[in-house]
């Protein structure tokens, strides 16, 4: 890596897990990391239980929109991180690729937002682990 490292959050809708992931990365490490995020089969809208789960921690993802996820994003990515078990993504030589199995609250019954809160919850200590891990400094909190 040179620079700001170049973080890719992939999941299939890029409505829900990935979105949360670059919120909580973009609140954490600010312009510190260079974040994006991609779904394989974009959605139309971004999740709004997710929207809620972090507005409830002070971050906006509102404005946020569902992409494609294309072979230059991957490429231009230093880290890639596929959130849940479904999205694929063909590896690139020289880039790191992390599959994160994040809590799914709804096999255990729990569901609306207190299942998005779990998974934010989760989401969120992984982004801090891997924030930390990239070397940028953090913002309090």
């Amino acid at each position: 890596m040179t620079g700001r490292p170049q973080v890719l959050f992939v999941c299939v809708h890029n409505a829900g897990k990935s979105q949360l992931a670059a919120g909580l990365m973009r609140d954490l490490a600010g312009d510190a990391v260079e974040v994006r995020s991609a779904g394989t089969a974009p959605g139309a809208a971004v999740n709004g239980e997710s929207a809620d789960s972090l507005a409830e921690v002070g971050i906006d993802i509102t404005a946020e929109r569902p992409e494609p996820l294309t072979d230059q994003l991957v490429r231009d990515a230093d880290v890639v991180v596929t959130l849940g078990r479904e999205a694929r993504v063909v590896p690139v030589p020289g880039t790191r690729f992390l599959t994160w199995d994040v809590d799914e609250p709804s096999a255990r019954g729990i569901e609306g937002m207190a299942r998005m809160r779990l998974v934010r919850d989760d989401i969120a200590a992984r982004v801090r682990a891997l924030a930390t891990e990239l070397g940028v400094g953090l913002r309090p909190g």
